[in-house]
């Protein structure tokens, strides 16, 4: 299995392979996971001081707050697959 890895900005990447939902941080649930999350040392905050536009929720319990919306790394993602592919193809074709 390949780990994809996904730029969340100022350096930061994340394991798309690991994620499990990425939401909106604007509803009461999504504020109340992030609060118990705090409580439990489970926060990764990778916003470098901006508003929080992202959440990454983990495998492993964690989650990531990031600056980009959803959309945005809905579109890396895609945009990464999709070279990913691309490459494969140029790999079996030349």
């Amino acid at each position: 299995m390949v780990t994809e890895l996904v730029h969340l900005g100022f350096s930061n990447m994340a394991a798309m392979n690991k994620v499990i939902a990425v939401i909106s941080p604007n509803s009461a649930p999504a504020k109340r996971l992030i609060h118990e999350c705090k409580n439990k040392g489970h926060v990764i905050d990778v916003t470098n001081g901006r508003k929080t536009k992202a959440i990454l929720v983990m495998e492993s319990g964690h989650v990531i707050l990031a600056a980009i919306s959803p959309e945005t790394i809905a579109g890396r993602v895609v945009t990464t697959r999709k070279s990913e592919s691309k490459d494969l193809i140029d790999e079996r074709y030349p």
